[in-house]
């Protein structure tokens, strides 16, 4: 009777493991082969060569960071090209998303780049010399000869002769050799100059995340400014991590400022005599003020900040005088409209004082708007020739109604709101070219008088932890690529073999430069010259 195995089954052949690929052999495959493209050299310099080129837009057109007014000007001149660039980012650069792309992929790519090779050269600098290689005619500088002194007077002449060297004696039976290394800075240089990278990278990044930079105008004769939060600043860029409710609470006053010029017009010397007192003076209450001069690359360094002077302006002081004998005195600066004679346009705005009906308050506001030129051409039109106080005049045109300074909209301080001269709501009630002293009087009997001039001064402020980091690592890594370029890495072998019982000893000599142009022929020869004086068999 048939059984089972009668009729035998085929076995079902078990799957080995290399059938079929783990389920994220594939996903591994490619995350390993993307980083690696990633950290090649290739690719940093690809990425490097992007980053110069995404940066050009922000060379050649304005950007909002740096000057809004040109962006503005910008809109105008190129209606049909200004939005496709906005939306680009390109008025913005260094704040695109795709800058911030690039450069991010630089930086990962720099340090898988450069990390491994730090590893690389780290070991080199430790690595002992290499064996002495089987037949070392091959080398490109090679020497031999029979020397009538035994086999270890013969080692003792080589070990004096490479004093300086890193050794490394071997013995092969009766044969002795000795492998010689020179140049071991070189990669030394090459280590401290990757490392140098990545902390100038890493500085860099510190910067972008906790620094901060901002501008301020701040007035001689004794205006301050409190380092205290981002309302004090006129315009502030802060890092990354900088939200402006923890900045150093320093502070500064300008008491006087002096500008020079040469009588071409052009500047020789902007100097500002600066007081501030440190955030610790200002924290315990100390009223006490340490006194700086203040010029052009000359900034004043307090608790991690820098303070830079960054040009200058001038602000004309008006007083009105109302009807009923109330005054008020206003001066606020002008903005520069020709940086040659800085010819200067501003508007110098009034509140009527004592006023408690409010429809009257806003209606008989006061704005003194126009041109003020430091050097007046002394003509009909007002224009400037020079750009020192020598001869100050300002052409003003007087408004009298709603300012809008109530609507809960910003305005200019360089100008008033447009819409209110176009809606009616604000009028011209008086027009003049005043010197300073002089005076003219509204309809109503109001008197604005032209006092005089003062000078202010454009500031910045900026933050910049990193900053210490990235000049020790830039120089660093000067200090490093200086050692690998100069520094010549060359080897030196030498075999020796004891003939004649002993008595008599073969040394057979190589040496290889490890670096190109390295000049290592004419120290092989010193060498060889040295160490094979009496030579009796010569090769």
């Amino acid at each position: 009777m048939p059984t089972s195995t009668d009729s035998p089954t085929r076995a079902r052949p078990e799957r080995g493991s290399g059938d079929r690929p783990p389920p994220l052999a594939g996903a591994w495959a490619l995350l390993r082969n993307t980083w690696r493209g990633l950290t090649s050299m290739r690719t940093a310099l690809v990425l490097l060569f992007l980053l110069a080129l995404a940066a050009l837009p922000g060379a050649l057109l304005p950007q909002r960071s740096l000057n809004q007014q040109l962006v503005d000007q910008y809109f105008a001149d190129y209606p049909w090209l200004a939005p496709t660039l906005d939306r680009l980012g390109f008025f913005d650069v260094f704040a695109a998303p795709w800058f911030a792309a690039i450069y991010l992929l630089l930086m990962i790519s720099l340090i898988g780049c450069v990390l491994p090779r730090t590893v690389e050269h780290a070991g080199a600098m430790r690595a002992a010399p290499v064996v002495t290689p089987r037949n070392l005619a091959r080398m490109p500088h090679h020497a031999s000869a029979t020397l009538d002194v035994g086999v270890d007077e013969a080692a003792e002449r080589v070990r004096s002769l490479l004093r300086g060297w890193r050794r490394a004696e071997r013995e092969d039976g009766a044969t002795r050799t000795v492998s010689a290394e020179k140049g071991y800075l070189r990669e030394a240089g090459n280590l401290l100059f990757h490392l140098s990278l990545i902390g100038l990278l890493l500085g860099f990044g510190a910067g972008k995340l906790f620094g901060y930079e901002g501008q301020v105008i701040v007035m001689a004769g004794g205006g301050q400014f409190c380092n205290t939060g981002i309302l004090g600043y006129d315009t502030f860029r802060a890092g990354l991590r900088v939200d402006g409710t923890d900045l150093t609470p320093f502070c500064v006053r300008l008491d006087d400022f002096q500008a020079d010029f040469q009588p071409n017009g052009q500047a020789e010397s902007f100097r500002g005599t600066l007081a501030y007192q440190s955030a610790e003076d200002v924290e315990a209450g100390v009223e006490q003020w340490r006194t700086h001069q203040l010029e052009v690359n000359h900034p004043l360094r307090v608790d991690g900040n820098r303070v830079y002077l960054l040009g200058h302006g001038y602000a004309p002081r008006f007083t009105v005088t109302w009807p009923d004998g109330q005054q008020r005195t206003g001066e606020i600066q002008w903005r520069p409209v020709d940086q040659a004679t800085l010819l200067s346009e501003g508007a110098t705005k009034f509140e009527p004082p004592g006023v408690t009906d409010e429809e009257r308050r806003r209606t008989s506001q006061l704005a003194v708007t126009g041109l003020f030129a430091p050097t007046s051409s002394g003509g009909t039109v007002v224009t400037s020739v020079f750009p020192a106080l020598l001869a100050p005049e300002v052409a003003v045109d007087v408004l009298r109604g709603d300012l809008g300074l109530d609507d809960g909209r910003g305005q200019s301080i360089f100008q008033v709101d447009e819409r209110m001269v176009d809606s009616g709501a604000l009028v011209r009630v008086a027009r003049a070219n005043l010197v300073p002293g002089q005076s003219l009087t509204l309809d109503d009997g109001t008197v604005v008088r032209f006092d005089g001039v003062q000078n202010w001064a454009y500031l910045q402020i900026s933050h910049d932890p990193g900053q210490e980091a990235v000049l020790v690592f830039a120089v660093l890594l000067l200090a490093g690529l200086g050692l690998s370029l100069t520094i010549r890495r060359r080897r030196f072998w030498a075999r020796l073999t004891p003939v004649d019982d002993g008595a008599r000893t073969v040394v057979e000599i190589g040496g290889l430069a490890r670096t190109d142009r390295a000049g290592y022929g004419e120290e092989f020869d010193r060498l060889r010259a040295d160490l094979l004086d009496a030579p009796q068999e010569e090769s």
